[in-house]
This record gives C-alpha cells, sequence and structure tokens, in this order.
C-alpha cells in the first residue's frame, strides 16, 4: 500500500499543501487562503480537501514537514509576547546602543528599528564573566529572583537572560535558567548560550530577544498544531522547517523557534535546486513570487547559499543596518515586497507605484470579492487576461474581471490612460521591482545575473518569470511541474539538520590543536543528539567551518574547513581554506600574516524518509496542442492579442511551443512571451529558452 508525505506551507497569502505518493512518486497540490487569524484552520481544512479529492485515508500519512510566516510576522507586527531581559549589571540598554552605525548616513530623522523589550523590562543584576571566562563577579541569586518577580508583576511571560560573555562561560546563565524555572514555572526562558553562543553582544542580545518574543506564540501554535493534525487521524510525526534549509523535531522548534523564522522561502530555495539539477543545471536563481513577497535565492554548483546572520523586520526593507540583527543559519536569500496583493498607486508626482503595501490574504486583492478595494498585480494580471477567472488557484477561489476593472479605473483616470495600459504598467513596474532587487543581490556577490538560469516557483513566479528574466540578462527560464506549490514540495526534499556554533577567539598561531578539535568534537556530539531526536538511528554527515579574519580586522568571513580531526600542522590547512575563501570573495589577499578564529561551526544532516524525493512530472512524449484561445495583452505589441492556451498536464515529453502562448496548471500560469521557444524536457520542467534583447 502506498504511503504518503504531506508538506504545509503557510505564506501571507495562501497556504499550499503538497500530497506526495511515495511509491509512484507522484506530488498532487492545493492551495487554500491562509486565515491569519488562526492559520491552523486554513491548513486543516486544505488537508482534508486534498486528501479527499486523492482518495487517501489520513492513516496512510507517514511525515508531515511544516513551514510557516507566523513568527516572521509576528516579529514585523511585534505581535509577540510580553517579553522580559535579565542582563549583567551596566548593559541595560545594549538593544538601544545597536552599533556605532547609521544606514542612512544623512538622514537627520533617521528611524531605528524600536528594541523588542522597552527599558522598563530590561534589568539588571550584579554578576561579571570576564572575556577569558573567568568568573569575576558571582551571581547574586537574590536579585535575580528579584529582578524576575518584579517582570512578573508587571505581566511578563517570556524571559530572555543575556549576561556578559555568557559564549565564553555559560555558567552564571544555566544557573539562572535553573533558579527562574524553580522559582517562576510560568514563565518561559531563553539562554543567550542556548540561542545564540557567540561572541558581539548585541547580537547576542538581539537574537536571544527575539527568541524569547516568539517562544510563546510558537509553543503554543505548534502544540495545538500537532493536536489538530492528530484529531484527523494522522499519526505520522510532525517535522518543522528550519531557516538553515534542514528538518528538525517539535520540541527543539519549540526550544529555539528563532530557527524557524525563514523556514518558508528556505524550502523555496531546496526545491529549486532540486528541479534544476533534473534538467542538468547547476547555477541558477531561485525566484519565487507568492502572493505577499517575493523571493530570491542563489543556488551555485547545486546548493543554495548558507548565511549565518541576516536581520528581520527592517525600518527600511531594501536598507542593510535597519533591522534587528539574528544570529541563526539560514538559507542566503532576499525578500522583495512584490506579489500578487501588491497594491498599485499613483504618488504625488504622478508616476505609478507598486508595493510594498499588499492586501494579503485578507481583504486581498479586489477580484477576491472579499472587501478588497484598491488595485492590485492579481487584478492587473486579470484584466491583461492572464489568468483564467474559472480555474484560478485550481478553482479554489472564484474572481471577478469585473471587480478588477473597478479597482484599477480610478488610477487609469488619473493616469489618463486606458484601462489594459495601467494594468501593463502595474505589470511592468512590479517586474522591475523585482528583476532590479536581484540584479543588485546578485552583483554584491560578485556575479552577474545572466551568468545563470532562473527557475521560477509560486503563484506568480511563472507568470513574472519571463519578463524578469529579460530584463536581467537571463537567456533561460524553467517552470517546473507543480510550480505554484514548490515551495511545498520542497519541505519534503529537506534533510534533518542542525547547526552549532561555539567562540575561540584566537589567533591560529596560538591554538591548543587538542582543544580545538575537542571543541568540534563536543559541537557534533549535541548536534548529533537532535539528529537522533529527529530521525533515530540515522547516519548524519558532518561539515566544519570556522569565522576566520586576518589579525587587525573587524569582521570575519565563514570559511569551509576540512572533515578533520585537527592536530598540529593543521595551522596550514586553515590558512590555505581563509586565502583561497578570501580571493574568491574579495579578489586578492592583503600581505598580512597573522590569522584568528573567531567562532567555529558544525553542522550535521541525515536523511529523512526512505530515500531522496523524485517526482514523475513528465508525462509520454507528445506534441503541444492548445485547449483553446483567450485574448490577452501583448505589450510588445501594445493590444490584446488571441493567444494559444495550453494545459499543463497535457504537455508531453519533448512537447514545444513557441510564444506568445499561456500554459495554464492548478497552481499556476505560465506566460511564455512572444518569439521565446518553450520546451518540455525529460525532467518535465518547461524551459523557456528567451530571445535575445537589443542593448
Amino acid at each position: 500500500m502506498a504511503e504518503y508525505a504531506l508538506g504545509i506551507d503557510i505564506g501571507g497569502t495562501f497556504t499550499d499543501i503538497v500530497l506526495y505518493d511515495t511509491v509512484a512518486r507522484r506530488a498532487s497540490g492545493r492551495k487554500e487562503l491562509t486565515t491569519p487569524e488562526a492559520p491552523s484552520r486554513g491548513v486543516i481544512s486544505g488537508i482534508r480537501a486534498l486528501c479527499a479529492a486523492e482518495r487517501v485515508g489520513f492513516e496512510r500519512v507517514t511525515r508531515v514537514v511544516h513551514a510557516t510566516t507566523l513568527f516572521s510576522n509576528a516579529l514585523i507586527e511585534r505581535k509577540g509576547a510580553p517579553t522580559g531581559l535579565i542582563t549583567t549589571a551596566g548593559f541595560r540598554d545594549t538593544l538601544e546602543l545597536r552599533r556605532e552605525h547609521k544606514y542612512e548616513l544623512y538622514d537627520l530623522f533617521i528611524e531605528l528599528p524600536k528594541p523588542l523589550v522597552p527599558r522598563s523590562l530590561r534589568l539588571e543584576v550584579p554578576e561579571r564573566v570576564g572575556a577569558d571566562g573567568g568568573i569575576e563577579t558571582p551571581l547574586d541569586r537574590e536579585a535575580l529572583l528579584a529582578r524576575v518577580a518584579e517582570l512578573e508583576r508587571a505581566g511578563v511571560t517570556s524571559i530572555a537572560v543575556v549576561l556578559l560573555h555568557a559564549y565564553a562561560n555559560p555558567t552564571h546563565e544555566i544557573e539562572a535558567g535553573r533558579l527562574i524555572a524553580e522559582h517562576f514555572p510560568g514563565l518561559l526562558v531563553s539562554l543567550s548560550s542556548e540561542v545564540s553562543p557567540q561572541i558581539r553582544e548585541y547580537e547576542r542580545t538581539s537574537t536571544t530577544v527575539a527568541n524569547a518574543f516568539i517562544k510563546p506564540l510558537a509553543s503554543s501554535y505548534l502544540d495545538l498544531m500537532r493536536r489538530e493534525i492528530a484529531a484527523l487521524g494522522i499519526r505520522a510525526p510532525l517535522f518543522m522547517m528550519l531557516s538553515n534549509g534542514g528538518l528538525t523535531h517539535i520540541d527543539e522548534a519549540k526550544r529555539v523557534p528563532i530557527q524557524l523564522l525563514e523556514s518558508g522561502p528556505a524550502a523555496g530555495a531546496l526545491a529549486g535546486a532540486f528541479f534544476a539539477a533534473r534538467s542538468q543545471v547547476s547555477d541558477v536563481l531561485a525566484f519565487d513570487m507568492g502572493g505577499t513577497t517575493a523571493k530570491l535565492a542563489m543556488v551555485e554548483g547545486g546548493q543554495p547559499l548558507v548565511a549565518y546572520a541576516f536581520e528581520a523586520s527592517r525600518e527600511k526593507r531594501f536598507i542593510e543596518g535597519s533591522g534587528l540583527p539574528i544570529n541563526i543559519s539560514t538559507i542566503e536569500l532576499i525578500e522583495i515586497g512584490a506579489g500578487g496583493g501588491s497594491i498599485a498607486t499613483i504618488d504625488a508626482l504622478g508616476l505609478l507605484k507598486v508595493g510594498p503595501r499588499s492586501a494579503g490574504a485578507a481583504p486581498g486583492p479586489a477580484c477576491y470579492g472579499r472587501g478588497g478595494r484598491d488595485a492590485t498585480v492579481t487584478d492587473a494580471n486579470l484584466v491583461l487576461g492572464f489568468l483564467d477567472p474559472e480555474n484560478f488557484a485550481g478553482g479554489t477561489i472564484a474572481i471577478d474581471r469585473g471587480a478588477a476593472e473597478a479597482a484599477l479605473a480610478p488610477l487609469a483616470a488619473r493616469a489618463s490612460v486606458a484601462l489594459p495600459e495601467l494594468a501593463w504598467g502595474i505589470h511592468s513596474v512590479v517586474n522591475e521591482t523585482m528583476a532590479a532587487a536581484a540584479r543588485v543581490h546578485v552583483a554584491e556577490r560578485g556575479h552577474h545575473a545572466g551568468q545563470f538560469a532562473l527557475l521560477v516557483t509560486g503563484g506568480g513566479g511563472p507568470l513574472h518569470g519571463c519578463e524578469v528574466a529579460a530584463r536581467l540578462g537571463i537567456a533561460r527560464v524553467i517552470c517546473p511541474p507543480s510550480a505554484g506549490v514548490a515551495s511545498a514540495l520542497g519541505l519534503l526534499m529537506a534533510p534533518a539538520r542542525i547547526d552549532r556554533v561555539a567562540t575561540v577567539a584566537k589567533r591560529v598561531s596560538a591554538l591548543d590543536w587538542a582543544e580545538l578539535e575537542r571543541a568540534f568534537a563536543d559541537l557534533e556530539q549535541a548536534a548529533r543528539a537532535v539528529i537522533d531526536a529527529t530521525v533515530p538511528g540515522a547516519a548524519a554527515d558532518a561539515t566544519r567551518a570556522a569565522d576566520l579574519r586576518f589579525v587587525g580586522q573587524g569582521f570575519e568571513l565563514v570559511t569551509k574547513l576540512p572533515a578533520g580531526p585537527f592536530g598540529a600542522g593543521s595551522d596550514r590547512v586553515f590558512r590555505d581554506a581563509f586565502t583561497q575563501a578570501y580571493r574568491q570573495t574579495f579578489g586578492q589577499v592583503p600581505p598580512v600574516g597573522e590569522i584568528e578564529v573567531i567562532n567555529i561551526r558544525v553542522a550535521l544532516t541525515a536523511r529523512v524518509g526512505a530515500g531522496a524525493l523524485e517526482t514523475d512530472g513528465a508525462g509520454a512524449p507528445g506534441s503541444a496542442l492548445a485547449k483553446g484561445l483567450r485574448q490577452a495583452w501583448v505589450g510588445a505589441a501594445a493590444r490584446y492579442v488571441e493567444l494559444p492556451v495550453y494545459d499543463r498536464l497535457a504537455l508531453g515529453i519533448g512537447a514545444t511551443l513557441t510564444g506568445p502562448a499561456i500554459v495554464e496548471e492548478a497552481s499556476s500560469t505560465l506566460i511564455v512571451p512572444p518569439d521565446a521557444r518553450a520546451t518540455v524536457d525529460g525532467a518535465g520542467n518547461i524551459v523557456v529558452d528567451l530571445p535575445a534583447r537589443a542593448g
């Protein structure tokens, strides 16, 4: 009997659910509007509908993997729990002192992110640990308990404990955590030595406070989701997707929920790498456009890039330094305020602007008929003829062209253009917004976008992808099967993965190599314990890295290292690895000698499930036969043209068509531009080769 895996991805507008048959290697998906007031309701409704449509009993589901934007949105919207901070005497204001850096140097009215914990709830205790780990002042236990009691009376339900240099010696933090648990069992506690055990006080404090801020929400939500899935009759374990592209079990996710912030986009990047590899493409930009945001991740050599810090809740979406620093491992990507729900406006200068404000799932675009009145990208695409009102989101949502036209009409009148011209303007502006952000992101990493293919997923990725690619100078676009729910499918491709970090802060010449090897082994053992709790008995692969820099530099370069063990003579291994990474990143290596190790890192990965995910995305060989015709706007012709419409499921291997054309499936629509050639390759991906553009 077939067994099934279930992937659940809650986005800002849609909840995507994928059911994967592990025997027939076939995936089916469904889109549900996200229910922000009760996210689990949309999930359970979608699972019921999908399992009923596929005639699959709940007891046949053997694995469930979940990703959500819930915790990221809680940070952005400041809707976490009342949180307190316990810190070393004299360090109450670390969150507001931040770093001596203005993200906009000449802005006299600059707005910095407001701390998640107000000053009245940031309290100090006498204690002191030195940078070398030595205890200079013992922890004052009575003062600690008095401060925690004060926070509890103020309504705090979650506490972050961040004591000075706890990364070097966590003794005081561990004792504080034990005392709080003993005397205040109703409070949730986050220790910096568990959440972010690495050097730099501001970043460590910011990360731990953010973890405490979302911890009660995560604990209650994950418990609820586990209960409701079990109530359906699904007995399979529930895994959570992490920002690093791996999975973990529920209890670990509840302990350090900050690891879940970028779980959905991480799944999209994994799906991008997977489907690109099936078409023998190793360097690809994975572009996922949903209802609220678009995400782009670089995949080089078949692997998404991983970063070890990022910023959440930026005051200015595209400006580094305007957000809250979070020290977690995460697949490196950019998030752009452009999606199907992005709202179009005419500014004071008469210029058309699109996003980043979004209609979201409620009320949604005007064409949804749920109370939305603003003109959005989805409304524009409907007016342009790109969307089928009868089959939008697989027919789960009815959309109204008349409502879309009514929303666009006031903007068209103000801009003195015809309605379809305004709709094409909205479509073009949002495409340029996404292309501009992608162009900068790729250039900052020393590449040109034209070196990559563009793999498009999400409900809007195939719809906008070819135009975005053309603006980036990309010649090839890859559209996988079930592109609209690819992020949910990506959840089922993820291995279990746990990252661990520790601060060393020593020059390579001063390292005790036996001590360093023990530190790596300790990290691997700690990660192994979590892997065993997630996938008992699974074989795991370990990778090592270190944050290295030349003596005198202010920041480090994360450098991959051999597997070890390290010992006498390993200084040459460290130097060679670092200089190679430095040259690749900066182009040349400065003539300096000493190198120092700031942090060491370990990542353990283990396969989840019976084997690697496979999909049979292609049908039998065949030609492309249109299922009908539809009037759609062609920008190059500046008029409506009768375009052939193809059913994606009817296109067999080798089927070829020439644009302009529309290819539809339940979860997304691919627009093939004029003179482009689209072919279904042996993996079932539609590969679109774009015509060369002058200039």
